[in-house]
């Protein structure tokens, strides 16, 4: 059965918003069918980081489900995606998915998606990390989650913040077979 190309954005709290951001914009111009999930902390941190509110952020996405939305089409393992990013991924959000708390619907999709063995990719965006957080991503990487923490690279000799912005939401991407063309390959461009 081959997967439709639809993936889950959540957004949660963190700082770093413009990455879940980005990843909208590139999965659009890629044609990613995208559902966006955003947390209440999330629409604070898009206000203090960026000139948009959640209705510009929705307008990115192919289709926005409210976090209390439990039974939206994604809380279903039966509607097909290729799995599920959170970018930015706070504690909070990664702890409620290691744990199975599915009080929302950013925890009720992601643990659907682990459960159906489909990616979930964590962009986590926290330092430093204390022993229970190393833990939880433990916990995290054992149940089949990806984290991939918002971290940037320097190979591809970045000349603007975008740059390592496409770069790292590339990567991200990229752990979904899906090339975007914002990756510069080690030792493939000179």
């Amino acid at each position: 059965m081959s997967q439709a190309k639809r993936i889950i954005v959540g957004i949660s709290g963190a700082s770093g918003v413009i990455y879940g951001i980005r990843a909208l914009e590139l999965l659009k111009a890629a044609g990613v069918e995208t559902h966006l999930i955003v947390s209440k902390a999330a629409e604070m941190t898009l206000a203090y980081e960026t000139d948009l509110n959640l209705k510009d952020l929705r307008a990115i996405a192919d289709h926005y489900h409210p976090m209390v939305d439990i039974g939206a089409n994604i809380s279903s393992g039966s509607f097909h995606t290729l799995g599920m990013l959170v970018v930015p991924c706070s504690v909070r959000t990664m702890s409620e998915i290691a744990t199975g708390v599915t009080g929302s619907l950013m925890s009720r999709a992601a643990d659907v998606v682990l459960k159906e063995r489909r990616r979930l990719v964590l962009g986590v965006r926290e330092t430093p990390l204390h022993s229970g957080h190393l833990r939880t991503m433990l916990t995290l990487s054992e149940m089949g989650a990806v984290i991939s923490p918002v971290v940037p690279a320097f190979y591809n000799k970045p000349k603007s913040l975008d740059d390592i912005i496409n770069h790292t939401v590339g990567r991200m991407l990229d752990l979904f077979d899906i090339d975007v063309g914002a990756v510069k390959r080690w030792k493939t461009e000179e």
